[in-house]
Order: structure tokens, then sequence, then C-alpha cells
């Protein structure tokens, strides 16, 4: 008769995801995006690993934030991460596209503090109806895309394809333009005097 081997339990499951959240470095705080962070993580943290740059906003009460990320650390961050969530910032998305990631994008709202003006919340929603972005502009959003990511990552990917680097060339230069039409039609009169010279 065989001895019976006992295998011990696991207390957890194996974490399965990396979540990086990027607030950028504005000097407005973004304490709304990491209030909602922390009321979501609970529920996951035995399987997903977060890492939080919070910039000016208020400490997180969660493992593994940090204020600022270099350019080096940011890129190696992004390339390791499941998922990306960032705040409305052209760059950052773009940044976070770059490493083949939709991001899930929470644009600041300047009647909250969070930024000077409606920028970002134009912006993103501009991205998403053109697919380019996940918005999320409420907590449950958020928690309902970050589920979704965490369990189907593949759908918060971008594939690529033969002439990405066209296409991605492509998607810049309509970002610009989205960008440059959102400019324009807030200041018309500094795209004239351009136009002008």
């Amino acid at each position: 008769m065989h001895a019976t081997v006992r295998i011990p339990r696991q207390r957890s499951a194996p974490r399965t995801g990396t979540v990086l959240v990027a607030v950028g470095t504005d000097r407005h705080r973004f304490d709304r995006l990491i209030g909602w962070l922390e009321e979501w993580y609970p529920a996951v943290a035995d399987r997903a690993e977060l890492i939080v740059q919070y910039g000016h906003s208020r400490t997180p009460a969660l493992a593994g934030a940090t204020a600022f990320l270099d350019h080096d650390a940011l890129q190696q961050a992004m390339a390791r991460a499941s998922l990306v969530v960032c705040h409305g910032g052209p760059a950052t998305i773009l940044e976070a596209r770059r490493h083949r990631h939709l991001p899930i994008v929470v644009p600041r709202d300047p009647t909250l503090g969070e930024h000077v003006d409606d920028h970002q919340m134009l912006f993103a929603r501009r991205l998403a109806a053109a697919g380019l972005v996940r918005l999320c502009e409420s907590p449950a959003e958020l928690a309902a895309a970050l589920d979704a990511g965490l369990r189907e990552p593949a759908r918060f990917r971008i594939g690529a394809e033969p002439g990405s680097d066209t296409a991605r060339l492509a998607a810049v230069a309509r970002v610009g333009e989205i960008i440059e039409g959102l400019i324009s039609s807030a200041h018309p009169r500094r795209t004239l005097a351009r136009r002008a010279r």
C-alpha cells in the first residue's frame, strides 16, 4: 500500500497579473483615482500585483505605491504590466499604446481641482469614441474594466500586425489632429494667430 502524499493547501491563488497605474507628474492631486483603487484592490490583492505612480496625490494605502518613476522605470513597468491605468495625459496614453496596451483612462476633472481645464476629459472621450482607450469616469466603470482585464488580458492588448509601424505613425498623427482640434476649439484666437504668421 502506498503512503498518501498530502499536498499543502495554498493559502491564496497565484498572482495572475500586474496593474500599473500612472497619474503623471502634474502638480494637481488626483486623490479620486487613488480612492477608487483603494476600494477595488482588496478583493483582488491575492491575484494581482499593483504598481501605483501617484505623483502629487496623497500617498495611497496600497503596497507598490511610489510618488514618481523616472522614464526608464516607467518604461520597464509598462513593458511588464498586464494592464495600464492612467490619467488623460496624451503623452502617458501614447506611451501605453506604444507598449501595446489599450489604456484604461480616468481623466482628471477640473471641477474637482484635478487640473486647470477639461482638456483631459475631452481628449479621453474622443479617443474612447475611436476605440483607442477604455474610458472610465466612475468607480464602477474602473472596477469593471480592471476585473475584465484581469480575467481576459488579451482584451486590453493591441496586437502587432504587419505594417504596425506605419499604423502607429498614423495613429500618432491622428492623436495630434485631435489635440489640435481641442486646442483650436478652446482657444480659437491662438490658432488663428498661429496661422497668420
